[in-house]
């Protein structure tokens, strides 16, 4: 009998995905394993595999549709066989799912002109399935201008699919500016999501240090120095924050942990798991460095480079993305000085790093020319207290500001 190829969840935040193109066509013969589309995830663009061998009979969405987790992509089966009952079967499931309640007392906005209303119920709520709700959000349509065509005038799909493909009501006068309406990635759906979910949930707080970074400056030209005479990839001011930080997380447990609220639990790591933040085309993803605790600044660099090298090519796992027990976050190659950053769930702490600044400086009553850094730590107060964010950082600056015991650190854990 013919089988349903639907949305797989292939992270563990993903709601929907966009098929972004197909690698087979109707009639071809399919194994077991065979990669058959690519989709686009909240986090990167994944291969979709067939889990049976089978013809593939019919092809349900098309490239740049989105659809939901479970929702059907094609359909699987023998030369021949009836696919009417599987379509049917998703449709009528889209159309009979029933929607979320909504405020009771929403008096819905009047419909334009050329628009039929959708049906609205005594309460106010308009009757319309998950995914028509999401289509049209995404698209920036008012259900209440819709006209809903399921059991019971219920919005569904293809009632959206209709309205998208009428002409637009024209514009008020004066208000063609230039302006341009750009598709949101699902990548950018899940960092609005997932940073408004953090801001609004986690009471933050700040914490601002400024680092002296003259002696690090010189330890990295000859530790650069060494590794150029080497052939192995220089080292970046990022990546000896990264090993700072984790050796101050080590020893200050309390920072490096999650705070779990449906549980109503603490998680402390033994282990230092730390999400470095990197900037890609249309969003931004968080590779982890695992154990960078026990790495060298060397090695560090040299996993970073490949981690962001292949998440600008959007060719990382999602197992490479998730699981940091702490985050940083730099700007400083922008010459950006100071920042906040919104802290990863679900870490309790993520640093924010400015740019080197030549400063002048009091010292020995002369002033004299400078090197500072300064680094914003912003804290989840459910979990972390400001005198344990406080001691943490003062531990940090320390390894910062004497670099060469970094280097003690790296010569003890071997």
């Amino acid at each position: 009998m013919p089988i349903a190829i639907e949305m797989p969840k292939m992270t563990d935040t993903m709601e929907e995905g966009v098929l972004v193109e197909w690698s087979v066509e109707e009639g071809d013969k399919i194994a077991a394993g065979d990669v058959i589309a690519q989709v686009e995830t909240d986090k990167a663009t994944m291969d979709v595999e067939a889990y049976d061998d089978g013809i593939l009979l019919k092809k349900v969405a098309q490239a740049g549709d989105a659809l939901p987790i479970g929702g059907l992509i094609a359909v699987l089966g023998e030369a021949g066989e009836d696919v009417s009952a599987i379509l049917s079967s998703h449709t009528a499931d889209d159309s009979a799912t029933p929607a979320p309640a909504e405020t009771p007392k929403e008096t819905p906005s009047p419909a334009p002109a050329n628009v039929a209303a959708s049906e609205v119920t005594v309460t106010g709520r308009v009757k319309a399935s998950p995914l028509a709700k999401r289509m049209a959000a995404d698209h920036g349509l008012h259900l209440t201008h819709l006209t809903g065509s399921g059991p019971g005038g219920r919005i569904i799909k293809r009632d959206v699919e209709a309205q998208m493909s009428r002409p637009r009501i024209p514009a008020p006068i004066g208000a063609d500016r230039g302006i341009e309406t750009v598709r949101i990635s699902q990548m950018r759906k899940a960092i609005a999501r997932r940073l408004a979910e953090s801001k609004y949930t986690s009471p933050h707080f700040y914490l601002n240090v400024d680092v002296d970074v003259t002696a690090l400056i010189a330890h990295r030209t000859a530790v650069n120095d060494f590794l150029e005479k080497s052939g192995r990839p220089k080292v970046s001011f990022n990546d000896f924050v990264t090993k700072a930080s984790a050796i101050a997380l080590v020893q200050h447990p309390d920072v490096n942990v999650t705070y779990a609220a449906e549980e109503g639990v603490i998680r402390r790591y033994s282990y230092v798991d730390v999400g470095v933040a990197v900037a890609i085309e249309d969003g931004l993803v968080t590779p982890v460095v695992r154990n960078a605790h026990q790495k060298s600044v060397a090695a560090i660099a040299e996993e970073t480079q490949e981690l962001a090298a292949r998440a600008r090519d959007r060719k990382l796992t999602p197992e490479e993305m998730e699981g940091s027990t702490f985050t940083t976050s730099n700007l400083g190659m922008f010459g950006i000085e100071s920042f906040t950053a919104i802290i990863n769930p679900p870490n309790a702490c993520i640093l924010a790093i400015g740019t080197i600044r030549d400063v002048p400086v009091v010292q020995d009553g002369v002033v004299v020319p400078g090197k500072r850094m300064k680094l914003t730590l912003s804290c989840d107060h459910r979990a972390v207290d400001g005198a344990v964010g406080a001691r943490f950082f003062a531990t940090l600056k320390e390894l910062l500001e004497n670099p060469i015991s970094l280097f003690l650190q790296e010569a003890l854990a071997t």
